[in-house]
Order: C-alpha cells, then structure tokens, then sequence
C-alpha cells in the first residue's frame, strides 16, 4: 500500500500501512515490548520539543509517537479510527461540545 496521489492517508490507511510493514515483528515484540518503544520515541519528541529543534525534525519525532501507537493498536487489535470516532466523533468527551469549553484545570 502507498500513499494516495494526494499525500493524504487516513487514519485506517495509516494503521494498515504499519501493520502490512511491522506487524510480524510487533506482534513477536507483544504490547509490553512494543510499550517501550513508544515510551522512548515520547521522551525524543519531549527532548526535541524542549530543545526548540527544527521544524523537520519535531516532524520526524511526532511520526514516529504516531506510528509506535499504532503499532500497539494493531498488537492489541483496536481500530483507531472506530476508538477516536467513538470517543470524540460527537465533540469533546467532557463537555459534549465540538469547542471545548471544559475549565483549564479540568483534563477533558
């Protein structure tokens, strides 16, 4: 699978696409495994978001957060786009506005 003409993908063709490339070895690795692999691409994202990296860079750092979620997505056989469409497909899961107008304080 590629990538439309468009450069666009969907959330469901991105987590098709990392388990036609990774999932022989993700599921090996198992969600614990895989964990840790996430853990460590949040902690370069957090560096480079601390350190003002450029801009290609803090790019590089949040695929890779997104694609070893997905990864333990597919390890733990939940569709993303059917988990965040249910979750926040009728507005923020707080306040049930498509706004939020949850107080700052308050984790939505």
């Amino acid at each position: 699978m590629a990538f439309p003409p468009t450069n666009e993908i969907s959330l469901r063709d991105f987590q098709s696409l990392i388990r036609n490339m990774y999932y022989d070895k993700d599921a090996q690795r198992g969600v614990s495994g895989t964990f840790m692999w996430l853990m460590e691409e949040v902690g370069e994202l957090a560096a480079a978001l601390r350190s003002g990296e450029d801009r290609d860079n803090l790019e590089e750092e949040f695929a890779d957060v997104l694609a070893w979620l997905t990864t333990i997505a597919n390890v733990a056989e939940i569709d993303l786009t059917a988990a965040v469409q249910k979750k926040y497909g009728r507005g923020c899961p707080g306040c049930n506005h498509l706004v939020c107008t949850c107080a700052m304080e308050e984790k939505p």
